[in-house]
């Protein structure tokens, strides 16, 4: 398969959508930043190639004022809260999660807390009131507390409104925006999906849009290998100069 051929059902998508005078709003989140990296600088660098905005979701615990200096000439990267330190406290044999019902509620809620007091603090200039948990998973009960910290919205991974997600989507009480196309082949080889399979995704995303509806793209910049940056790369020459899609900051997203 050829790279043109690849790449043609994602142009066609957008290109229907352009025939019919609309326009895809697309994100970027990526996960687990918590200092200036290599990697860090390649996606900043890309990005900013391209002038597509990226939301970092930044664990709080372990940042500092390093990549608070690092960002502070971005005013396109914003920070999000992921979660407070990372850790699962899930029981062996289940999946990892750290907003779970594995502790009690005023302890999750408290680390939630000092997660937004501290990130609004370091990042005042890129914070935005964003809760991503870490690994997408959160406890249902939890989210009803989400807007009394001062969170106005949730992202997790996959469609908002139906399958393991509509438990999380019918509780909320503040916007859910979340991704849903995933860059990484986490079950298997753990570097880059297959690219044909990622656009894919991207099309059927696409596809299925409704009014207000967006494409999140799933990336973290620490485990990326060449093929993940390769795809990146592509992605961004054939979406961000295209009538028909816009790259969004998630701000705007939650604001709209």
């Amino acid at each position: 398969m050829t790279a043109a051929s690849i790449w043609q059902p994602l142009v066609d998508a957008l290109d229907r959508r352009r025939t019919a005078g609309e326009v895809v709003d697309f994100w970027l989140r990526d996960d687990d930043a918590i200092e200036p990296t290599g990697a860090l600088n390649r996606l900043l660098e890309l990005t900013e190639r391209f002038s597509v905005p990226a939301t970092l979701a930044v664990i709080p615990a372990h940042t500092d004022e390093r990549l608070s200096d690092r960002l502070r000439a971005r005013g396109d990267i914003e920070v999000a809260v992921h979660g407070w330190s990372h850790q699962s406290h899930a029981p062996a044999g289940e999946k990892n999660q750290e907003l779970g019902a594995h502790r009690p509620r005023e302890a999750v809620v408290e680390e939630l807390r000092s997660g937004f007091v501290r990130l609004a603090g370091l990042y005042p200039a890129h914070f935005v009131p964003l809760l991503v948990p870490p690994w997408n998973r959160i406890e249902p009960n939890f989210i009803g507390e989400l807007p009394t910290i001062g969170f106005r919205a949730l992202s997790v991974f996959g469609p908002e409104a139906s399958g393991k997600n509509a438990a999380l989507f019918r509780r909320a009480e503040i916007k859910v925006i979340n991704t849903h196309v995933d860059v990484m082949d986490w079950r298997g080889t753990r570097g880059c999906r297959d690219h044909a399979a990622i656009v894919a995704d991207t099309v059927r995303r696409i596809d299925q849009l409704g009014e207000g509806g967006t494409v999140g793209i799933l990336t973290h910049h620490l485990v990326h290998d060449e093929s993940v940056w390769a795809f990146l790369s592509t992605l961004f020459e054939f979406t961000a100069a295209h009538p028909a899609c816009r790259w969004r900051k998630v701000v705007d997203l939650i604001d709209r």
